[in-house]
This record gives structure tokens, sequence and C-alpha cells, in this order.
């Protein structure tokens, strides 16, 4: 059975799309079978691995969320080594209003995942940078959230804010949501202001951080518009190293769970 991670933070720019895209592809490259479901209406996880547009009359993730397709009838199949992916486009801000008109607002992911759940390794769920209905989807369908994290002066102020909602999901709508890590992005070694986040995080919060840090890389804010991950745009750069290294790290937390 897959197991089924949400990247989430409630801010944007903090490495949320390209963790997704990157670490999925890194994990597809080693053998595993991997599949990344677009939440955010924006589409980047989308467009960011596919090289031409997505259709017009093309169904996604929203479709399934309406009942007028199925998961297994969305998927894009092999969009990279070893993953599948389920596209989003800006008709998914319409679920957002749709979805409180249902009596469990909050399972409609969950139960659209339930069905290839068996198919997949891993299953990740890329979510919007907000904090509302389909973030708690996400977060209600998910067995762990991984937390971007940018290495900024305000970083620790929005990383209590979803630690929070993650705490309340856990009350109030799944106990068995896990905290996988903090992931620290964008990291310069070259400036003060990095450690000093890094370090500053590290002593005052309690919640599992990966010891991989993702370096501030161009090849990685190249690839997303050449419609492929870093692992096939540039094998060979600090950025694609770095997601791998995630990857084997991830790997060997899940065999030790």
């Amino acid at each position: 059975m897959g197991k089924i991670i949400a990247l989430t933070n409630q801010k944007g720019g903090v490495g949320k799309t390209t963790t997704a895209i990157n670490l999925a592809a890194a994990l597809g490259e080693a053998g595993q079978k991997v599949l990344l479901v677009d939440f955010d209406p924006q589409g980047n996880s989308t467009s960011g691995l596919l090289a031409e547009s997505l259709g017009e009359d093309r169904d996604t993730i929203y479709e399934v969320l309406c009942g007028t397709a199925s998961l297994e009838d969305v998927v894009l199949r092999d969009v990279a080594e070893g993953l599948d992916l389920i596209p989003a486009n800006i008709d998914l801000s319409g679920a957002e209003v749709e979805l409180l008109d249902t009596k469990e607002m909050q399972n409609g992911l969950k139960k659209a995942i339930s069905g290839v759940r068996d198919e997949y390794d891993f299953i990740f769920i890329d979510c919007p940078p907000s904090i509302g209905t389909l973030t708690v989807n996400a977060l209600t369908a998910a067995d762990g959230a991984i937390i971007p994290v940018q290495c900024e002066y305000y970083a620790l102020e929005g990383l209590n804010q979803v630690l929070q909602t993650i705490e309340l999901v856990q009350e109030k709508m799944n106990p068995g949501l896990d905290i996988e890590g903090v992931l620290f992005t964008m990291f310069d070694a070259r400036t003060n202001l990095s450690t000093e986040v890094v370090e500053s995080v590290r002593e005052s919060l309690n919640a599992p951080i990966f010891e991989t840090m993702i370096p501030r890389n161009v090849r990685l804010a190249e690839a997303p518009s050449h419609g492929e991950p870093i692992t096939v745009y540039d094998s060979s750069s600090r950025g694609a190293d770095s997601y791998r290294m995630l990857a084997a790290e991830l790997l060997k937390k899940d065999l030790r769970d």
C-alpha cells in the first residue's frame, strides 16, 4: 500500500512544488512507483512535468472531485521514469466552494486516492499555498506531511502556522497523520542568514527535520520551464544530487518506520 505524503506550506515561493516534482522524480529514478497529485489550482506541478500545455478538454483532479471522472481516467502515465501525474488547472479553484456543499467535504481526495493506492509505493500531493478546503482535504488523505521552509527571515513565523493546522487535522480528522519532516530549501551556505534560519528552527522546533537541505540552484529554477524534473533536465547538477539525497533519506526513514 502506497504511502501518501502531502507537501504543504501556506506561504508561496518556498520550494513546495519544486520539491513535489523533483522528490517524486528522484524516487521514480530510484526504482519506486510514484504518483504525484497536483492539488494546486495554479497547476505548477502539471506544467513543470509536461513539455506541452494540458489541453482544455483534458479531465483533471477537479473532475475527479466532482464525480464526473475517475482517478484512473485522469492519470497521465510515465511523465518521468517511474512517475505518474494527476494534473490540475484553474478549474480546481471552484472545488473550494463546491466541497463546502458536501457532507464530508474533507474526505473528497481521500476517497479518490483509495482506488489506486495499491498501485504505488509513494503518492505525493502538491497542496496550494494556503490553508483552505483543498489543503485540509490533502492532509486528511495523507499519512505524512513534508513542510518545505525557505531559509529566510520570516520562516519560523509561517512554519508555526502550518504546524498548528496539522495539529488541528490530527485532532479532528486524521489522527494517523505524521510530520515526515521540515525541509530547508533555497539554502545558501555563503550567507549568514541561511545558517541563522536553520539554527533558529532547529533550536525552537519540536518536529522532525530532514538532514538534507536543498541549495539555491539556477538549474532547479530553469527546469520547470522545460517541463522536466531536475533529474532529467540536468542530471549532474547540485539540485539533482540534493533531491536524490532527500529521496534516499525518505526511503531510509520509511524502512525504519
